[in-house]
Parts: structure tokens; sequence; C-alpha cells
């Protein structure tokens, strides 16, 4: 006979599942239809079950955009930690964390609208699901300090003003690169594959 724990187990799995598939949907449906589009009654049907089920899931749209949002956020990281394992820290690796979000946009349009612009009204992501982004942005300010220390950049670099300037670079390329070049790949993008060069250009001045 089957334990309560190991009931609980498949249950968590089961619900697991369910919202996974439900993601994965909503996901198709933003790219086919844009990010403002999504509709928990159409994602239902997608799955081949009633709207209402999916109200013991997800208690409400926007709280289909916060799992939503988290599934992005956890995928850019993961992509960023990917770049930038065994790269020199200092200036190589702000390289690679850059180069590895941008190229994480392009391949990922619908969920990079969701984290990078604010594209569906009233919708914004609860404190926990925000906070690692939050955490990203410490250990960002921490690589700028890194590559001053090392001698790569300048004193002016370790700045908060600075590093809220990368990300606007960051952002300016995403937005640039979705808006006017949808559908091509990082490589084929007019404004995605000037990353580097974008960012070298933003460093430079603070070049020591």
């Amino acid at each position: 006979m089957a334990t309560t724990s190991s009931q609980w187990t498949r249950v968590r799995h089961r619900r697991a599942a369910v919202m996974d598939e439900a993601l994965d949907h909503a996901v198709a449906l933003m790219s086919e239809q844009g990010v403002g589009a999504l509709s928990v009654s159409e994602v239902a049907r997608r799955m081949g079950i009633r709207g209402p089920s999916l109200y013991k899931y997800f208690p409400s749209r926007h709280a289909f955009y916060d799992a939503l949002f988290a599934r992005g956020l956890a995928s850019q990281q993961a992509a960023v930690r990917a770049a930038v394992d065994g790269v020199p820290r200092g200036v190589p690796r702000i390289r690679a964390g850059a180069t590895a979000v941008v190229r994480w946009a392009v391949e990922h349009p619908a969920l990079a609208q969701l984290l990078h612009w604010r594209p569906v009204p009233g919708f914004e992501p609860s404190p926990g699901v925000f906070a690692p982004a939050e955490g990203e942005m410490v250990d960002v300010r921490a690589e700028f300090a890194e590559a001053v220390r090392l001698g790569q950049l300048a004193p002016g670099a370790d700045s908060d003003e600075v590093v809220r300037l990368y990300t606007v670079v960051l952002s300016g390329l995403i937005s640039q690169q979705l808006a006017n070049q949808p559908g091509a790949t990082y490589a084929e993008g007019v404004f995605s594959r000037l990353t580097e060069i974008a960012i070298d250009s933003f460093l430079s001045p603070h070049f020591s």
C-alpha cells in the first residue's frame, strides 16, 4: 500500500507537470499572438481541459504571468551562468554575460518581452519572483568592482550609475532587435550581432 508521503509526492509531481505544460502552451500562445494576448481559457483548451480547472494552479491571469516571469528569469540566469563559467573575472565576464543575455532574449522573445519590457498593463512580478533579478544586479555590480580591482577599468566604473547604464545598453539592443527584426537569430540580427561592439564602446571610456 502506498504511503501518505509517496501519495503526496505523486500529487506534487502531477501538479508540477500540469503547471509546466500550461506554461509551455502560454509561451507558445504569447509567441503567436503577443505577450498581452495570454488567455487562460485558450491555454486550457490547448491542454484539453476546462478553463476553471487551471485556476487551481494559477488563481488569476497575473499569477500566470508571474509564473512565466519566474520561468523566464530562471532560464536567462541559467544561460548567463553557463556563459560565464570558466571565463576570467572582470571585463571578460562582463562581455560574456552581456552576450548571453542578448542571445537568450533573441532566442526567447516572448519571455524576454515580459522580463525586459512592461507589455501587460497592471502586471508587475511579485517581490519573491523578482528577488533573483535584484540578486543578479548585485552580481553584475560586483563584477564591475572586480574589473576595477584588477586594473581593467578605471575607478569611476565602480558605481551604481555605470551599472545602470550598462543595463540600458543591453535593453536597447534587445528592444531594437525584437522590434525591428523579429525572428532573426543572434548572429543574423542587425542589432544583436553588435552586442560585443556595443559593450566595448560603452566600457572604452572606463578602460584604465
